[in-house]
């Protein structure tokens, strides 16, 4: 036997029980201990590439790396919203988990829900990379991922066999899962992509997104316009409508808007949601803004949408206009800037029934999920709300109808 030889057999031994070791040691943790140690690889990710860290973060969850969250959530944070139990109001948004690889490690942390795609119906690679770019010193990052996805088939190939393996273990979904739709880049009929996703995925949705807003597919947010909007959301729900769902009924239809939007494109949004009876909202994707110290950074000027805490003044406005103009009618999910339980819970004072994160855990890691509800949770009992449901809107009814403006709204300007 060569010295090589031996030595690599001695080095695979050696490592082999230091992995058996450190595997032995983190079993003997508590819950706490694990999201915390399991966050404490962020610093070590962020020196990759900001999509490699991404894809290595899918690999994690869907290997069973993540710590799984045992620990119940406090009843005052369970939501009733469409005939479903949240039992708790903090997601996941769509983009994290494109292909719906990664379900169970991803809820298995503890949320109350989560959006995977935005899946199109045909795979398409997206835009050339490099397309994601890191603001570390704002936790911010811009994106123009451009709608990579594997396509309907591949997400429902996945989606089945998560719910195949729910059917013999139902502990592993915790939460609700949401299917997020997206068009294809050279589709010329958007009416038709999100029909041919809702009908492909739509059985495997206990809610369904009709995206809307992302600022990296050409000519995408002009389907915000009124006209096209009601067409295209009429389509999709006389589509809905028409298929056999079984007992369960049809999933919620939800449309996932823009943050960059005008006041009267707010308003001309409102209205298609009366006429339609669609029956929520996301508010909202990221931005192709750049306020505050965004436009100075040297990423700033990369095409793009703006995600992290710059967003959050500006996606929470928008989230609490969209309340107004529905008359706090429509269910809305408040999704820009969250990365505490005061940001969540801002949201929710602002007309959000529930409420989604993502850049936040690329830079927080697993633990930023059991801190949220954990604050969410103080803020409630602070200000006196007996659970979630109570404090939705609540900076409009303080102010007669009007706006309160609450104090977290401001960090991100």
């Amino acid at each position: 036997m060569s010295k090589l030889v031996r030595r690599l057999r001695g080095a695979a031994v050696a490592g082999g029980a230091a992995v058996v070791t450190a595997l032995g040691y983190y079993t003997t943790l508590d819950v706490q201990k694990k999201f915390e140690l399991a966050s404490a690889t962020g610093p070590l990710l962020r020196t990759l590439d900001a999509e490699d860290s991404h894809r290595l973060g899918i690999l994690a969850a869907k290997w069973g790396l993540f710590p799984r969250e045992t620990r119940p959530d406090p009843d005052c944070l369970r939501v009733q919203l469409w005939g479903r139990t949240f039992p708790n109001p903090i997601g996941l948004a769509a983009g994290f988990d494109k292909d719906a690889e990664a379900i169970k490690g991803l809820m298995g942390l503890g949320l109350g829900f989560m959006e995977v795609g935005s899946v199109t119906p045909k795979p398409q690679p997206g835009n050339d990379k490099p397309r994601v770019f890191r603001l570390p010193e704002l936790k911010a990052t811009i994106n123009r991922y451009g709608f990579n996805s594997a396509g309907a088939d591949a997400a429902a190939h996945h989606l089945e066999s998560f719910w195949k393996r729910v059917e013999h273990h139902p502990d592993i979904k915790p939460g609700v899962l949401g299917v997020n739709l997206g068009k294809n880049k050279l589709s010329e009929d958007a009416a038709d992509d999100y029909a041919i996703g809702l009908m492909k995925l739509g059985k495997y949705a206990d809610f369904v997104v009709i995206n809307v807003s992302s600022p990296n597919t050409p000519g995408l947010r002009a389907l915000q316009g009124r006209q096209q909007l009601q067409d295209l959301v009429t389509f999709v729900k006389t589509t809905r409508d028409n298929l056999d769902w079984g007992p369960g009924g049809p999933p919620p239809l939800l449309v996932k808007i823009a943050p960059d939007v005008s006041d009267a494109d707010k308003a001309d949004i409102a209205a298609v949601v009366a006429a339609t009876q669609v029956d929520g909202l996301v508010v909202g994707n990221t931005t192709i803004s750049r306020p505050g110290a965004v436009a100075e950074h040297p990423q700033g000027g990369e095409a793009g949408g703006l995600s992290g805490p710059p967003l959050l003044s500006l996606s929470t406005q928008v989230l609490a206009d969209m309340y107004r103009l529905t008359g706090g009618k429509v269910p809305l999910i408040g999704c820009g800037g969250v990365s505490s339980g005061e940001d969540a819970y801002a949201k929710i004072r602002a007309g959000a029934s529930l409420v989604e994160l993502y850049t936040a855990l690329a830079y927080e890691g697993p633990a930023v999920v059991p801190a949220i509800k954990q604050q969410l949770a103080e803020c409630l009992a602070r200000d006196g709300f007996a659970n979630v449901a109570d404090a939705v809107g609540a900076d409009h009814k303080a102010a007669g109808g009007g706006l309160k403006r609450s104090r977290s709204w401001g960090r991100g300007g």
